[in-house]
């Protein structure tokens, strides 16, 4: 039996990056280049680590921040990794780095040599979807001082 072919889902991962852009900003606010907000992500009894947000840069029209995530195992293994991208005009954030892989395709053949599956791009923003809403929900923040 013939396997059809992946049709990216342009609906859904535009739907997607529109409510990180919001998640993003709710839990960025004003803060400027350099700047990075911890935020604990706790229940009543124990911490699980930490949210970071950092902005690496600004333009007019668009922001880059790098989101990453410490806690218990990081004398293991480091916690994820993400470069998002606001851009301010079409109000969407888009993952364009995870794990420092870059450029991620709108779909890919499967099996492929990265092992990525076919709608790669989209489940990394839908990660990315549900770490900020557990941060919103769950998160306690305090800001630090600049990185510079």
């Amino acid at each position: 039996m013939a396997r059809t072919a992946y049709v990216t889902d342009l609906k859904s991962l535009q739907g997607e990056c529109s409510a990180n852009y919001l998640r993003l900003l709710r839990l960025v606010g004003d803060m400027e280049s350099g700047q990075r907000r911890e935020i604990a992500l706790s229940s009543e009894e124990r911490h699980f680590g930490d949210l970071q947000l950092t902005i690496i840069e600004q333009a007019p029209y668009t922001t880059m921040v790098d989101v990453t995530q410490s806690g218990p195992l990081d004398a293991i293994m480091d916690g994820p990794r993400m470069r998002v991208h606001l851009y301010h005009d079409v109000r969407m954030a888009e993952v364009t780095d995870f794990q420092r892989e870059r450029h991620f395709s709108g779909r890919y053949r499967y099996p492929n040599a990265r092992m990525y599956q076919p709608d790669e791009k989209l489940q990394l923003n839908r990660f990315l979807g549900e770490w900020l809403a557990h941060g919103l929900a769950h998160g306690h923040t305090y800001d630090l001082p600049e990185m510079r």
